[in-house]
């Protein structure tokens, strides 16, 4: 909620996260929700998808939230919009994705991992 006490849907830019009925999509969601729940966050938004959510990077006691789903193994990093972020943000995603895999963290440990863009595609 902002200061009028709105409520705001936003796409976190940079990561796609498991659907709610994929393997990893509640954890996925509770390890958002114990990042910025009830915490007041920084949004960079430059962007309305064709949903009509803000599309951008959150910022929590100066932690990108985006990045740390990666890092926790909760998201992937979303490389068909790449383009959209910055050179930096390519970089330090695409490395923690890999680390994140490497490493078998969160929706990594599962032997074949389907990506939720996958997914959604077969549904």
């Amino acid at each position: 909620m902002d200061d009028a006490k709105r409520q705001h849907k936003i796409r976190l830019s940079g990561i796609d996260a498991p659907e709610k009925n994929q393997a990893f999509g509640q954890r996925s969601k509770e390890s958002l929700s114990d990042l910025v729940f009830a915490k007041t966050v920084d949004v960079e938004t430059d962007k309305v998808d064709r949903y009509g959510r803000r599309v951008g990077k959150i910022w929590v006691n100066g932690i990108d939230a985006n990045l740390e789903q990666i890092k926790r193994g909760m998201a992937w990093h979303y490389k068909q919009y790449a383009r959209e972020q910055s050179k930096e943000d390519q970089r330090e995603y695409a490395e923690a994705e890999d680390e994140a895999r490497e490493a078998k963290r969160g929706l990594w440990k599962d032997v074949e991992p389907v990506a939720p863009w996958e997914f959604r595609r077969r549904q």
